[in-house]
């Protein structure tokens, strides 16, 4: 039996899933340590002990019948030259023009769709499963042959036309980026805060350790009588809501009459590693809640939490109605979590023994680095956000485009030890926000039921980060008058989604009904073209009251411009 025979193929092909299955089998046993920056276990940490990974028989059987069928097929399919993909890693002309290449990277997605298939064939809980999964997903999106310059002929063919040029810019870009730290996603050297990014016209009114209040400068003559402060995020810089002009959600807040205000969080340093999550509840948000209060002089306002800035403002919240205070009239939860029931791929990161590392570690100061929160996330979408800029940058000597979005992605922020460590646990590990008194925040037990004022609920069809179903999940447990709208794309490209630029879409739902899960809310939606931000503004407007002359200066009394806008504050590096 000679190698250019379909027999030879064949018993070549049972001989390699066979060491294939045990080769998998002792990877996967052991796994462990997912995470080992961010969400995971610490360096620390002791070695989970790992599980027995056992297959279904039939469904094994069935996964060798069909790769054994698919690797004859694509053996005669590259005998004649004609394997082809449609996958964008080797989408390239080059790919098709070059059988050897075409067939490796065939070849390579047979084996990790066999792969992923084994994960499904695996006997084992569904959290081990996850583990695996992703465990599988990181490893083949590192193997891919286009991730090697020796079997990526769109690399190799630019080498060729570009004279070895190619080569020398990407070693040049390689050095770069381990000079800075990071895998370039833009040129960086195209922005700068300030300057061409967060310019929305503004001041800063007020600034304690944690954060910096900025006020933004009318755009309307009038403007209504309730100001409105966003909560963004401390995991990242505020300016994701600010942009360019034509995409900032902060711009068309101020734009639709708006008196807006912001927090804008400092990057920790060691001065700041000891601080909790109560430090940020009472002394950031509940502070920013009361000086927005005394500067406009208005007995409520409405607020907008984003992400970990909606976690924070719904305990803020709970906390102030515990007090028998309700200061914020509305609020709007964009992509956030109150009930982490459902976190999606990042818990996988979550357990007993991970969350206890990380107390042991941080848990009484420290921070948590914010390379590696980024790293974690980055890898969450390992083709898109980390390969892919791989190949680009290195193999291909390319400078990535300037995108204002990767720029902020890439300017990364650290977190207290002790917020990260209670963070875990309260809400990823035991979910105890949703459970009334469970959670002690700033002395009081946290109770969401207490939350009756008009919310706003946003989440994203694709997102990652805060699954949509997470996010729905807030409608089970705020009590008042709600609206939720889902969006298409992604954590922050759903979310940045200005109406001009006319993309994408929104659902609705005009029936006020809110079943047990997002996909019954989907079965009586109304899909709508366009951003969703118009759906929101009119919401808005409804909870804002009449409107009053605009403001002549910023800050009152007290509370005075220490500088504009966006402050000293966003501009630390981590």
């Amino acid at each position: 039996m000679t190698s250019d025979t379909p027999e030879f193929w064949a018993q070549s092909a049972e001989q390699f899933q066979k060491a294939l299955s045990e080769g998998w089998v002792k990877a996967l046993q052991s796994f462990q340590g997912l995470g080992q920056s961010g969400f995971g276990t610490g360096s620390g940490a002791a070695a989970p002990k790992p599980p027995e990974i056992r297959f279904a028989p039939d469904k094994l059987q069935a996964l060798q019948q069909q790769y054994l069928e698919e690797a004859a097929k694509l053996w005669t399919q590259g005998l004649h030259g004609t394997t082809q993909s449609n996958d964008r890693r080797f989408s390239a002309s080059a790919w098709g023009e070059n059988s050897m290449a075409s067939f490796s990277a065939a070849a390579y997605l047979l084996n990790a769709r066999t792969l992923m298939a084994m994960v499904d064939a695996v006997q084992t809980d569904a959290k081990t499963r996850a583990r695996i999964r992703f465990a599988v997903e990181q490893l083949t999106a590192a193997s891919a042959p286009s991730n090697f310059l020796l079997f990526n002929a769109e690399a190799q063919k630019k080498a060729i036309e570009t004279q070895g040029e190619s080569i020398a810019r990407g070693v040049t870009n390689l050095i770069h980026d381990m000079r800075q730290g990071h895998v370039s996603m833009t040129d960086e050297s195209v922005f700068e805060v300030g300057r061409n990014v967060a310019t929305t016209e503004g001041a800063v009114v007020f600034e304690n350790e944690l954060f910096q209040l900025l006020e933004y400068k009318p755009l309307t003559a009038k403007v209504y009588e309730r100001p409105f402060l966003l909560v963004p995020p401390c995991i990242n810089k505020f300016y994701i809501l600010d942009l360019q002009p034509e995409n900032s959600l902060i711009r068309y807040a101020v734009a639709q009459g708006h008196r807006t205000f912001v927090v804008s969080w400092r990057n920790p340093d060691e001065a700041l590693a000891h601080k909790t999550w109560d430090n940020y509840v009472e002394d950031a948000v509940i502070k920013a809640i009361s000086v927005v209060q005394e500067i406009s002089g208005a007995r409520s306002l409405n607020a907008l939490g984003f992400c970990v800035g909606g976690t924070l403002l719904g305990c803020a919240l709970a906390v102030l109605a515990a007090r028998g205070k309700k200061p914020v009239a509305s609020a709007t939860f964009l992509t956030s979590f109150l009930d982490f029931s459902d976190t999606g791929v990042l818990d996988v990161f979550i357990d007993e023994s991970s969350v206890t590392c990380r107390e042991k570690e941080m848990g009484a100061g420290g921070l948590m680095k914010g390379k590696d929160l980024s790293s974690t996330f980055s890898f969450l979408r390992p083709n898109d956000l980390v390969w892919n800029y791989v190949v680009g940058n290195y193999l291909k000597g390319e400078t990535p485009p300037a995108f204002d979005l990767l720029y902020w992605n890439s300017d990364s922020t650290n977190l207290p030890g002790p917020f990260y460590a209670w963070y875990l646990r309260n809400t990823y590990l035991e979910n105890r926000l949703v459970q009334p008194g469970a959670a002690t925040v700033c002395g009081t037990g946290v109770d969401l039921g207490m939350l009756d004022m008009p919310v706003y609920v946003y989440g994203s069809r694709e997102d990652h980060i805060v699954p949509i179903g997470g996010a729905y999940a807030s409608t089970q447990v705020l009590p008042g008058k709600k609206r939720f709208v889902m969006g298409a794309s992604g954590h922050i490209a759903g979310v940045i989604n200005p109406p001009v630029a006319k993309k994408r879409c929104h659902w609705t739902r005009e029936d006020g009904k809110f079943p047990k899960t997002q996909a019954e809310w989907l079965a009586g939606a109304t899909e709508h073209p366009g951003s969703w931000w118009t759906d929101w503004s009119a919401w808005l407007k409804a909870q804002a009251g009449k409107q009053i002359a605009a403001p002549k200066a910023y800050g009152k009394g007290k509370y005075k411009a220490i500088e504009a806008a966006p402050g000293r504050y966003v501009n630390a590096k981590a």
